[in-house]
């Protein structure tokens, strides 16, 4: 059967095709930052962020604001909630979060450490009334409506009025739990900032939980400076975990991204100089961790060279000029040293010893007696291994000569009966006085005194 043909329709040939304009891909989204209020107080990221003390004191706000929104506080409450956090950050009282007691006695870094917390607490204190009284007028808003928290009791006592405030005539669990977040993290944010004497410029790493995440190391240092006298490493280590988050090396200082952690006698004279705080220095150029660490951790096993070894002194015609110098990485830690330089020839100091020497070093009161003995101060920078002597005190004048000359000389002293005296003391008023401790049985060192410039009157 023959096939039927299909008739075709005929094809009109196509006009011809614009290319379309190119279309530009849309941006990417970004996810706007979660809104305050609810179960959240703040915004910082999960990675964690950077912020000073002033800063992470003003992310706490929202946790003040809810406060004030829950209990319906006025002007005529902010006395209360002042002595309150006033007790708090204190020493010595009933509400105190550090219960550190000092005397005349106490050891050198208890001593310091407790100034620092009652200066910074102060200081806190002062930044909390402005915030409530500010706070009264201008509140923190709170997009995602009243702030609702769940805070874990950490103990902090309340004053009896703060009490009834905040647990009695207006105030609840909400209330509560929203000052005790921020009461604790206030303190957190006052133990953080012990170890540094510019604290207000130390970065300090937030995460979303606040300062909690130091709680660990903030209990191991706390318990130390409560139990012991405390060490210096452990101080490093607390500030270490403040700054970055992480632990590392024990040592006398360290680097982070953005600058380093170091004993504050480096900028500071030696003789008024704190012997455990550090201070913070900002330095771009930095990016790697590290630990800074004693070439030799055990002084006592160091070789000493006698005082009466040294050569006689001799008339140099140029001054002593030292600058510090580190060592590269080295798993984690590194070294420096002091150069002191004079006329071409050089001596090395380990830096570490050096800071050694000065937390160990006495200052001299104006009851001691003057060494009748003497030695060369750059005799003593070129010796080998730790200067020392058995056979009576000795003084090295280092008057007129740079910090870090006097701190070098420190770290080449072996640091047991190590002095530092100003100069312009009496020897006529000091040699009727008893003389610090020198070695009665020869087997003690005797008395080493350095001879500084005097402080500068304040």
């Amino acid at each position: 059967m023959p096939r039927t043909s299909i008739p075709t329709t005929p094809v009109t040939p196509a006009a011809p095709v614009t290319p379309a304009a190119p279309v530009t891909p849309a941006a990417p989204v970004t996810p706007a930052a979660p809104a305050l209020g609810g179960s959240r107080w703040n915004t910082f990221p999960a990675a964690g962020t950077t912020l000073t003390a002033r800063e992470f004191f003003t992310a706490t706000e929202p946790l003040l604001q809810g406060i004030i929104d829950d209990n319906a506080l006025t002007s005529a409450d902010i006395e209360v909630l002042e002595d309150q956090i006033r007790a708090t950050l204190a020493l010595g009282t009933r509400e105190t979060s550090l219960p550190l007691f000092l005397g005349p006695d106490s050891a050198s870094a208890a001593r310091e450490l407790g100034a620092q917390a009652e200066r910074t607490g102060q200081e806190l204190a002062s930044w909390s009334t402005e915030a409530l009284k500010r706070l009264l007028t201008d509140p923190v808003p709170l997009p995602a409506g009243p702030l609702v928290v769940r805070s874990h009791c950490y103990g902090h006592l309340l004053t009896p009025p703060a009490a009834d405030l905040l647990r009695g005539r207006r105030g609840g669990p909400v209330t509560m739990q929203l000052y005790n977040e921020w009461l604790h993290q206030i303190v957190l944010l006052r133990d953080a900032l012990l170890p540094f004497t510019n604290w207000q410029d130390v970065p300090l790493l937030i995460t979303p939980t606040g300062l909690r995440h130091t709680e660990p190391a903030r209990d191991a240092f706390l318990t130390e400076l409560l139990v012991r006298q405390i060490r210096h490493t452990s101080i490093v280590a607390f500030a270490r975990t403040v700054v970055t988050g992480t632990s590392g090396p024990a040592g006398y200082g360290f680097a982070a991204s953005g600058g380093t952690a170091l004993p504050a006698v480096l900028d500071q004279p030696p003789l008024t100089a704190p012997r455990h705080l550090l201070t913070w220095r900002p330095d771009p150029s930095v990016g790697e961790a590290a630990t800074y660490i004693a070439e030799v951790q055990d002084y006592y096993a160091a070789p000493r060279t006698p005082v009466e070894d040294l050569p006689p002194a001799t008339t140099a015609s140029g001054p002593l000029a030292a600058r510090l110098v580190t060592a590269p990485v080295v798993d984690g830690t590194r070294t420096a040293r002091i150069e002191v330089t004079r006329d071409g020839t050089t001596a090395h100091v380990d830096l570490g010893q050096a800071l050694r020497g000065h937390r160990f070093t006495q200052r001299e009161s104006p009851d001691a007696g003057d060494a009748p003995g003497t030695a060369d101060a750059w005799s003593a920078l070129r010796a080998p291994g730790l200067v020392w002597t058995q056979d009576g005190d000795v003084t090295l004048d280092a008057t007129g000569q740079d910090d870090l000359v006097v701190l070098a000389l420190l770290g080449r002293l072996y640091p047991e009966n190590l002095t530092l005296r100003p100069a312009g003391h009496s020897a006529d008023r000091s040699a009727a006085r008893p003389a610090t401790r020198t070695t009665t049985d020869g087997t003690g060192p005797s008395r080493l005194a350095i001879l500084v410039a005097p402080a500068p009157a304040p």
